[in-house]
This record gives structure tokens, C-alpha cells and sequence, in this order.
């Protein structure tokens, strides 16, 4: 499963593949080795969009950070999105063995069991059930042609 090329500058962040891993009893789960390196400053993981868990590196979350203090608190949906992503995230910090903690409440929300997959997706990871992975990827890839008439121009 691995995608990501050897190649890489290591000033820039880029994830890049998907990966299967386990979650310990503990509620670790591994890293990829090739995205430590962008995670030894710091990672913050939070709720993600598709009930999958989203781990920035600190860089690549301040961004989003200022990007979400930008949006205007009147609106409801603004309000929305920031909650959901400011409230429920946790700073992490990867260990000797190259894990992280996923807290509960966090495992709860993306309906993280025993394996997960571990998407690289250039400026963040994605944490993903492995099941509802497989469930979601199976149907992207048959709507494939859709997505990409609606994205016209992207290719």
C-alpha cells in the first residue's frame, strides 16, 4: 500500500499512501516511519470530516487554525466547523516506537477498533476504521468518472 516516494524533500511535508496498522489496547497506533520526521515538532489530531480522524503536523495546523479564526463567527455553520474542529482536538506526540495516543473520545468518533488505515494525504493523515475505509474507497473508486466530470479542469 505504500505510495510515497523516497525522493522527498524533508523541509516539505508530503504524505503520500495508505497504510493498515492496529490499535493496541492502550489506544496506540503506529506511524508510518516516512511521516514521523514531519511530526517530531509537534502533531495535533482532531475530529475529521467523513467520521475519520484528521493529524496535521503543527506547521500544517496553525494554517488551519488561522484559516478557521478567519471564518465569521455570526454564521452558523462557521460556528459549526470550528467546533468541530478546535473542540475536539488533542495535541499528540509520537513515541520512541513511532506511535501515537488516539483518545477515546476521538476512537469513539471515527468508530476506531482493532486495525486502521493510516492515509497519507499531502499536508495531513487521515485515521481511518478499516472497514468504513474499504466501504468509502469502494464507492469513490465506482463514482470515479462522476467526480471527475464535476471537477472539470482538475486533470
Amino acid at each position: 500500500m505504500d505510495n510515497c516516494g523516497d525522493n522527498v524533500d524533508n523541509s516539505k511535508i508530503m504524505f503520500l499512501g495508505e497504510y493498515l496498522y492496529f490499535i493496541d489496547q492502550k489506544g496506540r497506533i503506529a506511524i508510518p516511519p516516512k511521516f514521523r520526521k514531519s511530526l517530531e515538532r509537534g502533531a495535533f489530531l482532531t475530529r475529521g470530516i467523513d467520521n475519520c480522524l484528521f493529524l496535521f503536523p503543527s506547521q500544517e495546523w496553525q494554517k488551519l487554525v488561522n484559516q478557521l479564526l478567519k471564518l465569521p463567527i455570526s454564521q452558523k455553520n462557521s460556528r459549526a466547523f470550528v467546533r468541530l474542529m478546535l473542540a475536539g482536538a488533542s495535541e499528540v506526540k509520537v513515541d520512541k516506537q513511532g506511535r501515537i495516543i488516539i483518545p477515546d473520545y476521538l476512537k469513539k468518533y471515527a468508530g476506531l477498533k482493532k486495525k486502521a488505515i493510516v492515509c497519507g494525504l499531502y499536508n495531513r493523515i487521515e485515521i481511518w476504521d478499516d472497514n468504513k475505509w474499504q466501504n468509502y474507497k469502494t464507492k469513490t473508486e465506482k463514482e470515479a468518472i462522476g467526480i471527475a466530470q464535476e471537477l472539470e479542469g482538475l486533470i
